[in-house]
């Protein structure tokens, strides 16, 4: 149980380094939790990030933002949750837990939108927020399958994989590491308009500064023929886990299967040693029934790498 002396407050700037050394030093922080990635979109998230002290010893932190009378964990995240210590138990935990919704319930917010941390991104076992949304009566509202590579235990690529990188390497398709993301994000913005009528997360302004806040978490690789772009892919290294993000090829890149010989090295050689390779969500944009469908298309592609279904689940709490 935790002591009268507990407490719950919000983050200020003043303790910035606290909390980046918490979230570095957790057993289930990642790199996008620390203060600068949180905040880089603050002109569209009110920031409402909470911090849990026991005896003036910091135990856990809670990336959020609210919206009217909406409480979230972040809304401006792929997933988020409690940043537990690494010596935090069971017990206190789910003590916190309980302490965080009465925090907010007296703030005054009447829901909580709670994102949670999928399991390949712990260092150690960090699932004891899942028995308190249980415990709270929380509702599944969101759930979305990544295609996830376990690099320990690997499945082998598809045949059509296999053919693609020998059709890549015919075509002389040459994949190497680069910083010209301006002529990327050309390629990334036109697919995503032409094929689902939406803009990337992040503006080309936005990668540009994370990139360069985070060099050594945040790498773009292309794929290049005559020195021409012709495909690429964002890598968010966390930890434990390589995170494939704005997947996308040229007309061109797509009858050289640039993208298969691209994720042969990054499978095979660059991320090779990690613990996980995530490809990230495969769901459509538009809501069938009030739920959101696979993109059967982009999920076969993914698999054919040896990926299969990992959760990211969001879950409502009505206080």
């Amino acid at each position: 149980m935790l002591s009268i002396e507990s407490m719950v407050i919000k983050y200020t700037s003043d303790k910035n380094e606290e909390w980046d050394d918490f979230v570095r030093h957790s057993k289930n922080g990642v790199f996008f939790f620390l203060r600068d990635y949180v905040e880089y979109h603050s002109d569209r998230f009110t920031d409402c990030s909470l911090m849990f002290y026991e005896k003036d010893k910091l135990v856990a932190v809670l990336p959020a933002s609210v919206e009217g009378d909406v409480f979230s964990s972040h809304a401006g995240l792929s997933f988020g949750g409690m940043v537990l210590s690494l010596s935090i138990t069971t017990t206190c935990a789910v003590d916190i837990f309980s302490l965080f919704l009465d925090f907010v319930k007296e703030l005054g917010y009447k829901k909580v939108v709670y994102k949670c941390n999928p399991y390949i991104y712990h260092m150690y076992p960090s699932n004891e927020d899942l028995y308190s949304l249980y415990q709270a009566d929380a509702r599944l509202i969101n759930r979305k399958p990544s295609a996830v590579i376990d690099m320990s235990n690997r499945l082998p690529f598809q045949k059509l994989r296999e053919r693609g990188i020998k059709k890549a390497e015919k075509n002389k398709i040459v994949v190497k590491e680069s910083s010209d993301y301006a002529t990327y994000w050309k390629i990334l913005s036109k697919n995503l308009k032409d094929r689902y009528k939406v803009k990337p997360t992040h503006s080309l302004d936005e990668i540009l500064y994370l990139s360069k806040r985070f060099p050594e978490n945040i790498k773009f690789y292309g794929s290049f023929r005559s020195g021409e772009m012709l495909g690429g892919v964002v890598m968010f290294k966390n930890r434990r886990v390589a995170r494939a993000q704005y997947i996308s090829t040229f007309s061109e890149g797509r009858i050289t299967c640039a993208l298969d010989i691209l994720f042969d090295y990054l499978i095979n050689s660059r991320y090779r040693n990690f613990c996980y390779f995530d490809f990230g969500v495969s769901t459509e944009t538009y809501l069938v029934d009030g739920k959101l469908v696979l993109n059967e298309n982009l999920l076969f592609q993914k698999e054919g790498f040896g990926s299969r279904s990992v959760m990211y689940d969001t879950y409502e709490i009505n206080l």
